[in-house]
């Protein structure tokens, strides 16, 4: 049998990436690009994020509208996103429309002509953008969480980034960091769907053979600091996130980190969700995330409650965290595995899930991971291994953040102690 995963790295440098499902009339295409917010300077903060947005403006063959209608007019779908770390251009389309996706994804990041005029008209959306995640606070709260964890760092800055540099980013400005980046060496091209690699190959070959050779910069690892910002808002609701230094892809405790965070507040039957959305009813939403990163990581909690049930909450997340470091049932840990491996699994029916998957995996390990590696990683993991986490983890220094009526938030010291205590 053919095997399904196929890699092949072109002359030029360029990966290609590709795993064939034969049950599937779809395919997913990208390219996956190693750069992100973490990667820019201080004055071009959100610049990552503005190429995404400029890349479907035009290029010296499409139009904006062109570049929307070859897409729809067979029915695709294209998108793109900004992370800390990647960057991301992708297509999903039937299967005999994967010519058109390279082709267009190629033409995008190859030859997009920045012109000023829709520049500026995308500076205005994105200064909206903006504007709008200020008014969303369980969005925002996370951004203020991210820069208290890694403070006047690049990996603590907004995504989006600030209106002062939006405000004034040059055509120069946009052009040189992508010529920089966007690089032969700093990118994977990755496809999952009925596809033929061989094919494949030969189209990215084609359509990608004017990407740049600019070997990417070296990246500085981050630096974890923690503290606390507060920020009194007439809201409806208090938003906290509260967090700790965290576990990095690749290492040994990896998936011990992501069934801690699955336990403690991955889901309904979760200890966070049952003792206080069930039992208490201080909350509507709560739960727990591990955020790994290349060099580093975050591993955190979410909460959106009553400004008068901010004082209440806050010390039964903490007591539920030192519970938690006193041991597990078994079931509940079964009951984490299983939430844990049927996420992966029911990804691998997705084409676009898998695509960035695979993509993902090149970039971080050179290698794709089977899916039986993985799964074998989480049955692996013993009570043992989540406590030696935990204990590592809530002992760490904090990062708070809160946004909303917080009069009766603690304070960081006054959190502190109660998580040593």
């Amino acid at each position: 049998m053919t095997d399904p995963i196929n890699v092949t790295r072109l002359p030029s440098g360029l990966t290609v990436v590709s795993e064939r499902m034969e049950r599937v009339e779809t395919v997913s295409f990208g390219a996956y690009v190693g750069v992100g917010t973490r990667d820019e300077a201080s004055d071009e903060n959100g610049v990552s994020h503005f190429l995404e947005h400029m890349a479907f403006k035009g290029t010296e063959r499409r139009s904006a509208a062109r570049i929307a209608e070859e897409i729809e007019n067979v029915g695709g779908h294209i998108n793109a996103y900004t992370a800390r770390e990647q960057t991301a251009y992708y297509v999903k389309l039937l299967k005999d429309d994967l010519s058109l996706g390279v082709d267009i994804i190629g033409d995008i990041l190859c030859h997009s002509t920045f012109l000023p005029e829709e520049i500026e008209r995308e500076r205005g959306v994105i200064l909206q953008e903006i504007g709008q995640s200020r008014d969303t606070p369980d969005d925002i709260i996370f951004d203020h969480f991210q820069e208290t964890a890694y403070p006047d760092q690049a990996m603590g800055r907004p995504t989006l980034g600030r209106e002062a540099q939006i405000s004034t980013m040059s055509r120069e400005t946009l052009m040189g960091y992508m010529r920089r980046h966007y690089s032969i060496g700093n990118m994977t091209i990755a496809a999952a769907g009925n596809l033929d690699h061989d094919r494949l190959v030969g189209l990215v070959e084609t359509h990608f053979a004017d990407l740049s050779t600019h070997a990417a910069d070296i990246r500085n690892t981050p630096t974890y600091g923690g503290g606390e910002f507060r920020q009194s808002k007439e809201l409806d609701q208090a938003h906290l996130v509260m967090g700790f230094p965290g576990i990095q892809y690749g290492h040994a405790d990896y998936h011990a980190s992501m069934l801690l965070s699955t336990l403690l507040g991955g889901g309904m039957s979760s200890r966070l969700f049952q003792e206080i959305r069930e039992r208490r009813g201080l909350v509507y939403s709560i739960y727990a995330f591990s955020a790994p990163f290349v060099d580093a990581g975050l591993f955190g909690i979410y909460a959106g409650t009553g400004g008068e049930q901010v004082a209440e909450l806050v010390p039964v997340v903490l007591d539920e965290l030192r519970r938690l470091q006193d041991g597990l049932d078994d079931e509940e840990l079964a009951r984490a595995r299983a939430q844990l491996k049927s996420s992966l699994l029911m990804s691998l029916e997705s084409t676009g899930s898998r695509c960035e998957q695979i993509a993902r995996q090149w970039q971080l390990f050179g290698r794709m991971i089977p899916t039986h590696e993985t799964v074998a990683k989480i049955d692996a993991v013993t009570e043992r291994d989540i406590l030696r986490v935990a204990n590592a983890v809530f002992t760490a220094p904090p990062t708070v953040a809160s946004l909303g009526p917080i009069g009766h938030m603690p304070d960081i010291g006054t959190i502190a102690r109660r998580l040593a205590a």
